[in-house]
């Protein structure tokens, strides 16, 4: 079984886990987690109904209670757990992988991530050593919890007036088509939100450009002053601004300084990811803003921003933590902030790009991908070579390395859920850029 990574349990349906694995995942997880109630929540993949009886048999054959969500976005299982004091949740989903794929996202109490070294592990090691199963001598109950109509409650909480805006929005076929309306209403230009399993129009993951021509067309055809993309589960959000241009996610982070510290006067931690241009925070501190970075991925973040008690991060990846939101991410409440921050912008004239053309202000070379066996020899050699070229100002080794210097700065590290080598830069200059890239790129291949 290849399904356990870093984050979240998750691969191809009947490939890399099966319907009997799901069973086993959710009557070790009782014991692992140490708990007699699950919450348990599903995407609309073909595979998830299955996957949902299998896992909540477990789950009940262990002597635990399933509280069944139903269909939800990840974001809103997130919600019930911390809300209603759930040791622990399970999310059924593979996010913004193709139709192909499956998985689960579990969270315990606070709607904390279970990564593989916090649980993951302990499941895997139980289901290979093939630990028995037997049924409890007293089994737990299935029951209906209903939440849809308080995580909306919440979310319009934080809904503005975006009466000034022209908005086209991509829900991508995924799970944000299930809410999105009960917050923005029918205003919003929208395609691609009927919730559709088999992603018929283009897979849900934004970080693929291709994914986001449809979006960009919508945008140019009907001159809207902003374009909104959902992944899968509903746990990311991207945009494009009023030229069709798509905004590196990373700077958004910078965006949501506006209103955290600006408009609600916050001052103090802001997290931002290993990735994240050096932009964010040249642009926050003169808000107020101590800037953190820590390692990719929900399973790192959520625990850093608890941690430095942190009022909102972000990745480069599209996923947004708020303090207000237990530490965790959403989507749709991502959204509903920027668009608050949007309007208010164009009230004063100015757009999103020219908003975001004030904080852009490195030429970026996007992660760059590469199929190499000896990864750890790589990011050594490329780290080692520079380093000697001049001196850095600032490093970190975790999530492999970032090493900055007085005009550009590179990460390069190992993806935790792909076989690949991935390595991003940016300098004050495009030739800068192109010159360092190119010095990376023949240290990598030589080594391949």
């Amino acid at each position: 079984m290849g399904a356990f990574h870093a984050y979240d349990i998750r691969g191809i349906y009947n490939k890399d886990f099966d319907k009997h694995d799901a069973y086993k995942i959710g009557y070790h997880l009782v014991s692992v987690l140490n708990t007699n109630k699950v919450l348990v929540g599903r995407d609309v993949r073909a595979s998830s109904d299955e996957i949902y009886n299998y896992l909540t048999t477990g789950i009940t054959d262990a002597g635990a209670d399933v509280y069944n969500v139903g269909i939800a976005t990840t974001p809103m299982v997130y919600y019930a757990t911390a809300k209603n004091g759930f040791n622990a949740s399970v999310q059924i989903t593979a996010s913004h992988n193709p139709r192909e794929y499956n998985g689960m996202k579990v969270s315990r109490e606070n709607a904390l991530p279970v990564g593989y070294d916090t649980g993951l592990k302990d499941i895997e090691a139980k289901i290979k050593e093939n630990t028995p199963t037997p049924a409890a001598a007293q089994k737990g109950k299935i029951i209906n919890l209903d939440v849809r109509d308080e995580y909306t409650a919440f979310l319009n909480s934080y809904r503005g007036d975006y009466s000034n805006l022209k908005i086209g929005i991509d829900c991508s076929n995924g799970m944000a088509a299930l809410l999105i309306k009960d917050v923005l209403g029918n205003t919003p230009l929208y395609i691609y939100d009927e919730l559709d399993g088999t992603f018929p129009n283009h897979e849900a993951n934004p970080l693929v450009l291709d994914n986001v021509r449809d979006l960009q067309a919508l945008v140019q055809k009907d001159t809207c002053d902003v374009g909104i993309i959902f992944d899968g589960d509903g746990d990311r959000v991207m945009f494009v601004d009023e030229n069709s241009r798509f905004i590196s996610p990373d700077l958004m982070i910078a965006v949501l300084g506006h209103y955290f510290l600006e408009e609600k006067g916050l001052k103090g931690n802001v997290l931002q990811d290993i990735r994240t241009s050096k932009a964010v925070g040249e642009y926050l501190s003169p808000m107020g803003a101590q800037m953190h970075t820590w390692r990719v991925g929900r399973a790192f973040a959520a625990h850093k921003l608890r941690e430095i008690d942190g009022i909102f991060g972000g990745e480069l990846a599209g996923h947004y933590y708020f303090r207000d939101f237990f530490y965790s991410d959403s989507g749709i409440l991502a959204c509903l902030i920027l668009l608050n921050v949007v309007s208010k912008m164009k009230a004063k004239g100015i757009s999103l790009s020219e908003l975001i053309g004030k904080i852009e202000t490195y030429a970026n070379s996007g992660e760059i991908n590469f199929k190499i066996e000896n990864k750890k020899g790589a990011m050594d050699a490329v780290r080692e070579f520079f380093i000697n070229e001049e001196k850095p100002t600032a490093s970190f080794d975790f999530d492999g390395y970032r090493v900055e210097f007085p005009d550009w700065w590179f990460n390069i590290r190992p993806s935790n859920t792909e076989p690949y080598l991935r390595f991003i830069a940016e300098a004050k200059s495009r030739d800068m850029l192109d010159q360092k890239v190119t010095h990376a790129q023949r240290i990598i291949e030589s080594m391949m």
